[in-house]
């Protein structure tokens, strides 16, 4: 795939404070989330990508160009910072639009795309009037992410962008990025809500004490992990008959019970081989399963499993 942005031995320090400490990755065209504790890097990342800090040592590139001090790379970017802060004072339509201006497009391209920008975030017509100061903190998000959409960028650094927005509110803007995306909008976005970048993104690169700890896609994480194992929530009305009947089977590492809910947590070693003799396995246990969930599949798993 086209690789969008590429660091190679990237460094960045503030005095005797390491930011980013030698990290190297490749981040492809597409929908890329960026996930950390706090102190991870993420915001030093984020701010070499934009160009508004420059690397100590080693070497960023956006589209094969470095973003510091780079005009014409810059405008290929849409930006989102994590701050709230807008302007108090003004309306968010003549906010935008004068943005647009100081970007180039002459005044009626201007208003027209801001307009376009508004009404793509979905923040309703009846608050283009009002000034910024008194809108919501959902509001004042789907503003920035106008603000930041409105040149029509090729990349779109998004950080934390759906703080302050309601659940209907996070579904709209998500599905907004998958659309962008599948034009051919490539979209890096930091979150610490996990869950929401899960089902978004094709790729993530989780960063820990300045350092790159894994990237790749979530099933290529979860490859790369040793020792890694596949855990499974079983309801089922016989817990103790089905865990009897896997650990003699020998495919489990071990087991919690929990007999009155009638669940079962197992822990698996070898995933595909349990699945291939999962139906057999359940048919000779005599055991009714109402339901099987895999608990370690998810994003938040696979960071916690990382990250420790």
């Amino acid at each position: 795939m086209r690789i969008v942005i590429q660091a190679t031995e990237l460094s960045r320090w503030y005095g005797i404070v390491m930011g980013l400490n030698n990290v190297s990755f490749d981040l492809a065209a597409g929908l890329n989330g960026l996930v950390g504790p706090n102190g991870a890097g993420k915001s030093t990342l984020i701010q070499i990508v934009t160009g508004q800090l420059q690397p100590s040592s080693g070497r960023l590139t956006v589209f094969g160009e470095m973003p510091w001090n780079n005009p014409r790379l810059l405008r290929r970017i849409g930006y989102v910072p994590e701050g709230e802060a807008v302007p108090a004072d003004l309306r968010p339509l003549d906010w935008i639009c004068g943005l647009t201006q100081m970007s180039g497009f002459p005044s009626d391209e201007a208003w027209a795309a801001s307009r376009a920008a508004l009404d793509r975030v979905k923040l309703s017509r009846e608050h283009w009037g009002k000034r910024m100061g008194k809108f919501s903190k959902g509001m004042k998000q789907r503003a920035k992410l106008a603000q930041a959409l409105v040149h029509q960028p090729d990349l779109l650094v998004l950080d934390e962008p759906m703080n302050g927005l309601d659940p209907m509110g996070r579904q709209e803007i998500a599905q907004l990025l998958s659309e962008l995306a599948a034009r051919g909008v490539t979209i890096l976005i930091s979150s610490h809500i996990l869950a929401e970048l899960e089902p978004l993104c094709q790729s993530i690169l989780i960063l820990n004490w300045g350092r790159v700890l894994a990237s790749g896609t979530q099933t290529e994480i979860r490859a790369d992990l040793r020792n890694w194992s596949e855990q499974l929530m079983v309801r089922c009305d016989e817990p103790q008959k089905l865990a009897r009947h896997l650990f003699e089977a020998g495919v489990l590492l071990g087991f919690d019970l929990d007999a009155e809910e009638g669940r079962l947590a197992l822990r698996i070693s070898d995933p595909a081989t349990f699945y291939e003799r999962w139906a057999g396995l359940l048919l000779s246990s005599g055991v009714t399963v109402y339901e099987i969930r895999s608990q370690s599949r998810s994003l938040k798993h696979i960071f916690e499993k990382v990250t420790s």
